[in-house]
């Protein structure tokens, strides 16, 4: 047994609670993937037709399509987020990133790059941004928490200098990236195909890797895998520079689809991100998360915001309708929870 098996043991017993000495039955992974984002798929779907039935408009393939679309930059980010949120980090720098590396590739293809090879230099600004957050919250012993609120708007306050507080335009739309990255190749959007391609490696990365076993153990007990040799520190920055690449993805797909860098785009994301996270069954507490559970709580966002309008709801009320949506997900989450203990 390896010292990450040994303390992903060792913690998931330090988190289970005493029963007369008898071990509970440990579940198998496909049937904890099933337990853990079943209910949210549900939830995701009674929404979908709950909206469909009164407005059948909304089960058009191009409105679901659109929907699905609106909700992939949210989507990106969270998957990046459940490694964070999974070993009791937080990363709420990721709007700032996301506006800063907007900023940067739109900078580069103006200033004559080819827009291809700026997709590169994006998600390596975004990796260098996670590890500068994982860095700082190390050398200065403070929560990363605190440290990535700070950096929240400190790349945020880049991303406006950069571009001198303005949109930046004049890009050659006419190019490939343009047209394709942010198109709708065989009649799905492009975003689409890159959100399921990140999801299905992330989910088995999380699952099957060593990285993603290391992640776990430190969520469940970091004393645990402090103890059994596991490198808290390197984890920590693999972790944070995850969750700024996908953030940079995020932003590489917002700029082929919007055609030009917006140094304003991004506000709030981090929250909704986190949000996303949550209602996908990823606990603040640490210890396990779930990307695809995080990805379907970006869409039941998605989903809401959407739906209010064919409710003809005020604008005015969808903050109010998504804080709804977060804590009637967060409870039903933990009844749940709570109600499986019972009848273990």
């Amino acid at each position: 047994m390896t010292n990450t098996e040994r303390a992903v043991d060792d913690a998931e017993r330090a988190r289970e609670p005493e029963d007369g000495g008898r071990r509970r039955p440990r579940w198998p992974l496909s049937r904890r993937l099933v337990r853990d984002e079943l209910g949210v798929l549900i939830v995701l779907t009674l929404l979908v037709l709950g909206i469909g039935i009164p407005y059948p408009d909304f089960l058009d393939t191009g409105n679901l399509l659109s929907t699905a679309h609106n909700s992939v930059y949210i989507s990106l980010m969270a998957c990046g987020m459940v490694f964070a949120l999974a070993m009791r980090e937080v990363d709420l720098s990721v709007g700032g990133t996301y506006a800063m590396v907007l900023v940067v590739g739109a900078l580069l293809v103006r200033d004559g790059w080819p827009p291809w090879l700026a997709v590169p230099a994006m998600l390596l600004t975004g990796i260098l941004l996670g590890v500068f957050n994982a860095l700082v919250t190390t050398l200065l012993a403070l929560p990363s928490f605190i440290v990535t609120l700070g950096t929240l708007m400190l790349f945020r306050g880049v991303g406006l200098a950069l571009a001198d507080g303005k949109q930046i335009t004049d890009l050659p739309l006419d190019d490939s990236f343009f047209t394709f990255a942010g198109g709708d190749p065989g009649g799905v959007p492009f975003a689409l195909w890159v959100l399921l391609t990140v999801v299905v490696v992330l989910a088995l990365v999380l699952a099957r890797t060593r990285f993603g076993a290391r992640v776990r153990a430190i969520g469940s007990n970091p004393d645990a895998a402090a103890f059994s040799g596991i490198p808290v520190v390197r984890t920590r920055v693999q972790a944070l520079a995850l969750s700024g690449l996908t953030t940079a993805c995020a932003a590489t797909m917002a700029l082929a689809f919007y055609g030009a860098g917006d140094p304003t785009l991004g506000q709030g994301y981090e929250l909704q991100a986190i949000a996303a996270c949550i209602i996908g069954g990823t606990p603040l507490a640490g210890g396990r998360g779930s990307v695809v559970g995080a990805v379907a709580g970006a869409m039941i966002l998605s989903v809401v915001a959407a739906g209010l309008v064919f409710f003809e709801v005020p604008i005015n009320w969808t903050s109010f309708a998504t804080g709804g949506v977060i804590l009637v997900a967060v409870a039903a989450d933990s009844a749940l929870r709570r109600t499986g203990r019972r009848r273990q």
